[in-house]
């Protein structure tokens, strides 16, 4: 199976706008006779717990329960390539890889529900907006109905480009939620809502009012003082006239650029200690290749 980072609010679309990229964690599962066996590696190996508390397993285990099935024993092997805890979405793609997974593998399913792997990946990760983009690709724009999570795919224009910037520190998306203020004041929410509409707009039809489309006042400046240098890095960026935003909860920041001429500015922008990832847009989301009976992979 292969499941991509994901970058999410995209500046003012809080907690409901994602995009999923060209960056991925490869995870085999296969069904054993007994026991379970968990490999990493890539990134987060000798770091990601190889047991039972691993996230893949978590998610697998729990679709299970939904599913009414319980295999004998499990194998998972996960090539990570997502940086963990840095705002691509990690924790979404180890979720929806588990959740997936099962579906996959469960004996009494024929054919996936990707709106039941939906609801249950936002059960267990909290929130939709990483979720959707790394289960249907493309940019997503995700909402908690009666049911549960609902989510909707927009067509990416074309000539739109995602570069990742990703500093060597790390910030918990608990910590950053938890620097965000109670309430707001009325005019920012009202610029929120007007810029995430405009977001829309820009995003698949006109990728010239990106700048302008990403503006936030609802969450990136109230994080700030977690992150000094993505801060700062942002406002350079936004300076010299990039659709920068803070990637996730951060500290990593993403660039829509409208064309591959943008990239080289960005790059020279950037301090040398940070990795630039010039990225596409996935339109797969989570993909999978079934090699044999028992087993999931791509």
């Amino acid at each position: 199976m292969r499941v991509p980072a994901t970058s999410a609010n995209l500046g003012p679309a809080f907690d409901c706008a994602g995009l999923a990229l060209t960056l991925h964690d490869d995870v085999e599962f296969a069904v054993t006779e007994a026991g379970l066996a968990v490999e990493v590696s890539g990134a987060g190996a000798g770091e990601l717990p190889t047991d039972a508390s691993h996230l893949v397993v978590r998610a697998f285990r729990a679709a299970c329960d939904v599913l009414g099935w319980s295999p004998p024993g499990l194998r998972v092997r996960a090539r990570n390539g997502i940086p963990q805890g840095r705002g691509m979405g990690s924790s979404a793609a180890a979720v929806v890889a588990g959740v997936v997974g099962a579906f996959e593998l469960c004996p009494g399913v024929d054919v996936r529900d990707d709106d039941a792997v939906l609801r249950l990946a936002t059960e267990l990760e909290g929130h939709p907006d990483n979720v959707a983009p790394c289960l249907l690709g493309g940019a997503t724009l995700s909402w908690m109905g009666e049911s549960g999570a609902r989510a909707v795919r927009l067509p990416v224009a074309a000539g739109v480009h995602p570069v990742v910037l990703v500093p060597a520190a790390t910030l918990s998306t608990h910590v950053a939620r938890g620097l965000l203020p109670d309430a707001v004041p009325h005019a920012d929410a009202a610029h929120a809502a007007g810029r995430a509409a405009l977001l829309v707009h820009a995003l698949t039809c006109d990728p010239g009012l990106l700048v302008e489309a990403t503006e936030d006042r609802l969450h990136q400046r109230q994080r700030a003082a977690a992150m000094p240098g993505s801060a700062a890095l942002l406002d350079r960026l936004r300076a010299a006239g990039h659709a920068a935003t803070v990637s996730g909860a951060g500290p990593s920041l993403l660039v829509l650029t409208a064309g591959t001429a943008g990239t080289g500015d960005v790059t020279s922008l950037t301090p040398d200690e940070w990795d630039v990832y010039p990225l596409e847009v996935d339109g797969d989301g989570a993909r999978v290749l079934r090699e044999a009976p028992g087993v999931s992979s791509a």
